[in-house]
């Protein structure tokens, strides 16, 4: 199955979203289209923007500072594990960070922080799923698939360090 793909200019850099066949969310990226590649080999660009529209237009909104929550339909391919941990990391409010360990007590286990960071590190829909808020137990910017720069800047633009 092809899925399609746009790619435009955040203040970061290139952005990219894929989708799939009904029009939901099934990846992100930041930087051009080739790192959705590793998910989804045989993208295609969309004949039509109207279908990335409004995730173009909400993902600018964010770096506008007019945005802090988004609403767009999402279908992120993964084990029922990941997805629990994308679901809670799509709870952490704007501005705030979580540990892996406090993900992992949300989701009922707290000695499973190990197996949120695998899944944080798995997040296929970047920004959107808010991978970049969660950091080490001892505040640390640890690892973000697209660069501790990226993430600072992030969780700068959100308030979110001190």
């Amino acid at each position: 199955m092809k899925h399609p793909y746009d790619t435009f200019t955040i203040p970061t850099g290139d952005f990219s979203i894929a989708l799939d066949e009904t029009g939901a969310i099934v990846a992100t990226a930041f930087g051009n289209v080739d790192s959705l590649k590793e998910w989804f080999p045989e993208l295609q660009p969309v004949r039509d923007r109207a279908a990335t529209r409004v995730a173009r237009e909400q993902v600018l909104e964010y770096f506008a500072g007019k945005r802090k929550e988004f609403a767009l339909k999402l279908a992120p391919a993964g084990t029922t594990f990941q997805k629990s941990v994308w679901a809670a990391l799509q709870r952490i409010p704007f501005g705030v960070t979580r540990s892996y360990g406090e993900i992992a007590a949300e989701l009922g286990n707290g000695k499973a922080s190990r197996a949120v960071g695998r899944a944080n590190g798995t997040n296929p829909i970047c920004l959107i799923v808010p991978c970049h808020r969660v950091i080490g137990a001892d505040g640390s910017l640890t690892g973000f698939a697209y660069g501790n720069a990226i993430k600072q800047r992030l969780l700068e633009h959100e308030g979110a360090l001190s």
